[in-house]
């Protein structure tokens, strides 16, 4: 029996010690990618902000230096590394090699911590395990305490030694392991987004930066509150205070104690709301326990429920719907909403270990009753504020149904239905509803369709011609290009809609992928200048209107031969003046050889539009794959955009290649 095979009571074993970090970063830290890098600063960081929240410490302190070392010192009262008596072991023992262990499970007996950002106990022990070297100096009880770790071993002993300066807090000096993370280059953006966040839900405590040299503080004496002042203002720095604000910020805090099962304990949450409505901005976030939620949960989900039900009632008691009208929605009110929530509470059931979501049914239960009883008192007392409010959440919504039906009916238009024949003229569907095999040929002009008609397999091949002149999409307005009825007939026939990347259409953009009613869009023009213009035009619709089907290889260029060889009773084709002459040279190269340009596409017979063009067995196929995507957009700028000296230039470098086709065409 091979190894493999074997499945015994010795197949099991666990991971010990740093190797539970070391090799599953990703369960700790959620990735072993920078982000998981980037969290274990914030577990560090987090544990000097406990500190400083509870009163011991106004300032923290971060440094990261150009060889990946990162710094966190705050002022506090010193992490306890000490021989822990209850234990019967050192506390840094604890703290930094032991998962599970801290001095915050206690919370809600107000032991030590109030409200923690870290609880878990994990942090700081996992950052130690995933770090090159890190070096811990705690200041507390007269005494410098100084600790070294690598790869998740402790180098040397605890070393202790006595201190006359009363300073006290903790120095945690590290560099991430490259061995754990894939990434350790944390860039600059990273700490200034994370401590001005901490900075806005920690009123009065300063966070200075020091990125290799640059420094930078973060300072809200009014927390959250000075925050959205800021987050309006930056929005309409040109527009005068009464345009910035419909409503002026109100900031609501309140405290309530619950639980979130009758079978679990009993827990308390603060809770503090600042928002205000505006014309110009719109922003929401939520934090808990000072850690950003990017992810929401329970306070995101309080938010819509209490300011949905407040003003949907506020707008029916004032009659402000019309008939029959929908009642408003979340997006709707968000649209103008600012708002920035910052609570905590003695227990949290976050999502994991990275703190993005927090799913308490009593903090929601809590913060959905605080701003239902709140607004409720707020409309009545401010009655022009609620009329200003229930106007432009009206405007938002009456504008979003007209924006949507707007949408649908460009998206029906586009698309089309499903009776496409009659939709589209000259258009030859397929029998096939196999999305895997049907093909539809676009073919130049309604003269070519004769013998495609008779040489295609009509199982799964389709045809629709371009007919008339075909604008250039990379130079024509949006306006004009969906007025263009070979271009609309082409979009509804390929049925997945546009995607047209514009602020000025935006409202045009429906495309769908999985609506492609094809699994082959193949261009069929003559091998002549005209066809390979008309092709180009083709390829630029394409591109602009629909640029995935190039990007997943959905467009192809049927080709088509140049010469017709003849020899008694044997027939060839060549492609290029390199295939004819290869013919010829099989052949013996003998006097009765016939060779004759080939004709165009409506003047060919079936049967030879078959072997060349349409059979899949014998026809040749260019798929359209854009492998440099800037060489592509530039070239097309180049033949079809703007560039028209570029055109000159490329003319008269390499015009005279190409006199000798355009004389023959």
């Amino acid at each position: 029996m091979s190894k493999k095979q074997e499945y015994s009571n010795d197949s099991i074993s666990s991971l010990k010690g740093a190797d539970r970090v070391r090799k599953k970063p990703s369960v700790i830290f959620g990735s072993d990618s920078l982000e998981g890098c980037q969290h274990a600063v914030f577990e560090i960081l987090s544990n000097s902000i406990d500190e400083a929240r509870e009163g011991f410490g106004k300032a923290i302190c971060i440094s990261y230096d150009k060889d990946s070392c990162i710094e966190v010192e705050d002022f506090g009262r010193g992490c306890p590394v000490d021989w822990n008596e209850r234990e019967q072991r050192y506390n840094w023992e604890l703290v930094f090699c032991e998962l599970y262990a801290g001095g915050k499970y206690h919370n809600a007996a107000d032991e030590n911590y109030e409200f923690s950002l870290g609880l878990n106990g994990l942090g700081a022990c996992a950052t130690q395990y995933s770090s090159e070297f890190m070096d811990v100096t705690v200041n507390r009880d007269g005494t410098e305490y100084k600790l070294r770790f690598e790869k998740g071993n402790v180098v040397g002993e605890l070393v202790k030694k006595p201190t006359v300066s009363k300073k006290t807090g903790s120095i945690i000096r590290w560099k991430p392991d490259r061995e754990v993370f894939t990434e350790i280059d944390i860039p600059h953006e990273y700490f200034k987004d994370i401590l001005k966040r901490q900075a806005v839900v920690n009123p009065g405590i300063t966070f200075k930066l020091n990125y290799q040299g640059e420094k930078s503080e973060y300072f809200y004496q009014n927390g959250i509150r000075d925050y959205i002042d800021e987050i309006v203002n930056e929005s309409a720095k040109d527009d005068t205070e009464g345009k910035r604000f419909l409503t002026h910020p109100v900031v609501w805090e309140a405290e309530r104690k619950g639980r979130d099962q009758s079978n679990r304990p009993e827990y308390k949450v603060k809770m503090r709301i600042s928002f205000c409505f505006s014309q110009t901005a719109s922003h929401m976030e939520h934090y808990h326990n000072s850690s950003f939620l990017e992810h929401g949960g329970s306070p995101l989900l309080a938010a819509k429920s209490a300011f949905v039900s407040s003003i949907d009632a506020y707008l029916k008691n004032n009659n402000k719907y019309n008939k029959g009208e929908q009642k408003v929605t979340w997006p709707d009110i968000c649209d103008c909403l600012v708002l920035v929530s910052s609570n905590f509470s003695t227990q949290t059931s976050y999502e994991n270990q990275t703190k993005k979501s927090i799913s308490n049914k009593f903090i929601q239960e809590a913060m959905t009753d605080l701003l239902r009883s709140r607004l409720e008192v707020f409309f009545i007392e401010n009655k022009a504020d609620a009329d200003a409010i229930a106007v432009q959440v009206m405007v938002n919504k009456r504008s979003r149904e007209q924006a949507e039906k707007t949408r649908l009916g460009l998206k029906k238009k586009l698309t089309g239905g499903t009776d496409l024949s009659n939709r589209v003229e000259h258009f030859q569907d397929c029998r096939s509803k196999d999305m895997s095999i049907r093909e539809i040929y676009i073919v130049e002009g309604v003269s070519a369709m004769g013998a495609c008609i008779q040489a295609r397999n009509s199982e799964f091949q389709a045809i629709i011609p371009v007919r008339g002149k075909i604008l250039n999409c990379l130079k024509a307005e949006y306006d004009k290009i969906f007025k263009n009825d070979i271009i609309m007939d082409l979009i509804k026939v390929l049925g997945c809609g546009v995607e047209v990347k514009s602020k000025h259409a935006k409202d045009l953009a429906s495309f769908d992928f999985s609506l492609l009613r094809w699994n082959k869009v193949i261009i069929c023009t003559d091998a002549d200048v005209d066809g390979f213009q008309i092709r180009t035009l083709i390829l630029s619709v394409l591109y602009a209107l629909t640029p995935t089907l190039i990007e997943k290889g959905c467009v192809y260029i049927a080709e088509s031969p140049l010469f017709e060889l003849s020899y008694k009773d044997e027939t060839a084709f060549a492609y290029s003046d390199t295939e004819k002459e290869a013919i010829l040279e099989k052949w013996g190269r003998p006097k009765g050889a016939t060779v004759a340009r080939s004709k165009g596409l409506g003047e060919n017979e079936p049967k030879m539009m078959s072997l060349t063009t349409m059979n899949p067995e014998t026809r040749r196929l260019i798929q359209v794959i854009p492998e440099d995507a800037q060489k592509t957009a530039d070239v097309f700028d180049l033949l079809l955009g703007d560039n028209l000296q570029g055109r000159k230039d490329l003319i008269a470098l390499r015009g005279s290649e190409f006199i000798d086709i355009a004389a023959t065409s």
